[in-house]
């Protein structure tokens, strides 16, 4: 019996409720920083956000859709749990990594920003 497409159901249920989850608390408790480096610019902030939502919504669930192309056939549970496993782990990893990015280049933006304005 082939279990891809149990797999591929489960693998992107989840991936899209973790990746939508994780974008509206990132919406939400990022503004604080992109207003700081804005330096109080509300509308330029949100719309920053916005923009940033977006893309991390279209740049995730696509990979997420991709990542499918490259799985190899399911032919028992103990594969299926495997490779969602190996591939949420994945997927959970990118987008820690893409979050601490994000936030360094903030952070040196910000530190940018600040030394530009003072000099």
């Amino acid at each position: 019996m082939n279990y891809n497409i149990l797999a591929y159901g489960i693998f992107l249920s989840t991936m899209i409720f973790i990746i939508v989850y994780v974008g509206r608390l990132f919406y939400r408790n990022g503004r604080f920083f992109i207003l700081a480096l804005f330096r109080g610019d509300a509308v330029q902030t949100d719309h920053m956000n916005q923009l940033l939502l977006v893309a991390y919504y279209l740049f995730n669930i696509g990979y997420a859709f991709v990542e499918l192309r490259f799985w190899d056939k399911i032919v028992n549970v103990e594969q299926l749990v495997s490779s969602l496993a190996s591939n949420v782990g994945l997927l959970v990893f990118i987008l820690a990594v893409t979050h601490y990015f994000n936030m360094a280049l903030i952070y040196f933006l910000s530190k940018r920003h600040s030394t530009i304005i003072h000099s």
